[in-house]
């Protein structure tokens, strides 16, 4: 059965972002795009992999979700298909369809949903962020991945946004970079 991983970048705090979506505060050294591109290369959006010479199959991701606001910043700067190497969903009650073939757009119940993909064959699915969209997923994440860059923040949008709900993981891999960045594995106990 597939699962839901939720791979994602954060502070010493807690926040995967800044109030207003700002992720430029978290250090991306050479150590750490060395790490994601050996690691997670399916993580990094399309654009990127082409720059940064990465052309492989996919080996862990086959689907990748995301929330509006994680969406957001691939159509500020005019992607519109920012995993086109996965299939994409955008969780979203605000965005309609239409803005590229290659993006689901679902307004209706992402629990739902994942558990459909769940149940399907394939690979695992990369759930990207953002913050509130892991809240309604929590539930259904299976396994955590958090690179824990060496910043605090000190507000944001936290990893999760959800009501008082404890969920255990265990730890199940760490990994400490050169520059301080540390990657937490977790699997769901």
């Amino acid at each position: 059965m597939r699962k839901l991983v939720y791979y994602v970048g954060m502070s010493i705090d807690g926040f995967i972002s800044g109030p207003d979506g700002e992720v430029d505060f978290l250090p991306v050294t050479d150590d750490v795009v060395g790490f994601i591109v050996q690691e997670y290369p399916d993580a990094l959006p399309t654009h990127v992999r082409a720059q940064l010479g990465v052309d492989s199959p996919n080996r862990r991701f086959d689907v990748c979700i995301q929330g509006r606001a994680t969406y957001q910043p691939a159509l500020d700067v005019g992607i519109t298909s920012p995993y086109a190497h996965l299939r994409q969903i955008v969780a979203s009650r605000s965005l309609g369809a239409g803005l590229d073939p290659a993006v689901e757009v679902v307004a209706g119940d992402v629990v739902a949903l994942v558990r459909e993909l769940k149940a399907q064959e394939g690979r695992d699915i990369y759930l990207a962020g953002g913050g509130q969209l892991a809240g309604e997923l929590l539930g259904e994440v299976d396994a955590l991945v958090l690179k824990v860059y060496p910043v605090v923040a000190g507000d944001g949008v936290p990893l999760f946004r959800a009501g008082f709900s404890p969920v255990a993981f265990s730890l199940v891999d760490s990994r400490a970079l050169p520059s301080g960045m540390v990657v937490l594995s977790y699997e769901r106990t």
